[in-house]
């Protein structure tokens, strides 16, 4: 399977953050709308900066969005004007990526004067503050998840996520159409993005301009979710299983038993390895619906090679008493 470049830098601008949550944040902007598409996220964390408006500001995050709550304002107004002042200068001049107010607070009296005076953007939200940060983290955890694309066709086959790799021209498209066909459901063909959502983890999608369409050689371009309907896609889907199509080779090795498995190692995640071989007679959809059932076992723990090789033996074992007894 042919991977395609890691980006080198992962980050969203301040701007993306706002147009995507806007309506779902309940979220608006108080001051320097002019610098959300200069602002730069490039940590999935949110930083509420208690200690820092107490002037502690060794380890200060700078870089994470900060949150202010109904907490941070309310010690801010009962230190009084003069010091709220020093404050606000002390915090803004770090050069914070942006505050967001939770609640739809009212801020203190030069809170945003002292931001646009650093060019800081600040945002106001109207959810709870802590709905605010576990929304956010969400978010950004998603999008700033290591990426890296492939070549291949993923389909989600019987609830297992699986990408079939090979050659241009092995019959990848026409393989995920009789899958299609057969009730399992197309997440992308050709190109897909996998992102770490996990440390153990990838999530596949395709692309947002492609995605759902496939090409079939002697066709064309086709249309999945139009010809097949809303029930033959999925939008994302967790990879679990990766067959890689090649031509049948004769006298080549091929895997028997499946006593042993094979990983590919993705993104720092290995994901297990089947390589199929194809020759004219083989019924390669109904052979990769018994592949991705077998992973499927073997993710809860059993192991059907295994499973047999040890009742083979335990029966061995009881035929040698037998023998020994005659």
């Amino acid at each position: 399977m042919r991977e395609g470049k890691d980006a080198p830098v992962n980050y969203i601008t301040l701007k993306d953050f706002f147009e995507d949550n806007k309506i779902k944040f309940g979220m608006s902007v108080l001051a320097g709308a002019d610098m959300l598409s200069k602002k730069k996220i490039i940590v999935p964390d949110i930083n509420r900066p208690g200690l820092a408006l107490a002037g502690f500001f060794d380890y200060f995050p700078y870089e994470r969005l900060q949150v202010f709550g109904k907490t941070e304002f309310t010690y801010i107004k009962k230190s009084g004007s003069r010091r709220a002042a020093g404050i606000f200068s002390d915090f803004f001049e770090k050069k914070v990526c942006c505050a967001i107010i939770s609640r739809n607070l009212k801020p203190p009296e030069g809170f945003l004067s002292c931001a646009k005076k650093y060019s800081v953007p600040v945002l106001a939200s109207s959810l709870m503050t802590t709905k605010l940060i576990s929304s956010s983290l969400i978010y950004l955890e998603k999008k700033l998840a290591p990426k890296t694309s492939v070549h291949g066709t993923f389909v989600d086959v019987y609830g297992i996520g699986t990408i079939l790799a090979g050659r241009s021209g092995i019959g990848k498209s026409e393989v995920s159409l009789e899958l299609v066909k057969r009730g399992h459901r197309l997440v992308a063909d050709d190109l897909i993005e996998l992102s770490k959502t996990d440390d153990d983890a990838l999530t596949g999608r395709g692309l947002n301009v492609v995605r759902h369409h496939m090409e079939i050689r002697g066709v064309g371009i086709i249309d999945i979710k139009n010809i097949f309907g809303i029930g033959a896609i999925r939008d994302s889907q967790k990879l679990e299983l990766i067959i890689n199509l090649e031509e049948w080779e004769k006298g080549k090795d091929y895997e028997r038993l499946g006593m042993d498995d094979s990983f590919e190692e993705i993104l720092g995640v290995k994901v297990p390895v089947i390589i199929m071989p194809v020759k004219p007679g083989r019924n390669l959809s109904v052979i990769i619906e018994a592949a991705a059932m077998t992973q499927r076992l073997k993710a809860g723990g059993y192991n059907p090679a295994r499973e047999l090789n040890k009742n083979i033996i335990k029966w061995m074992k009881g035929r040698g008493d037998d023998f020994q007894a005659e």
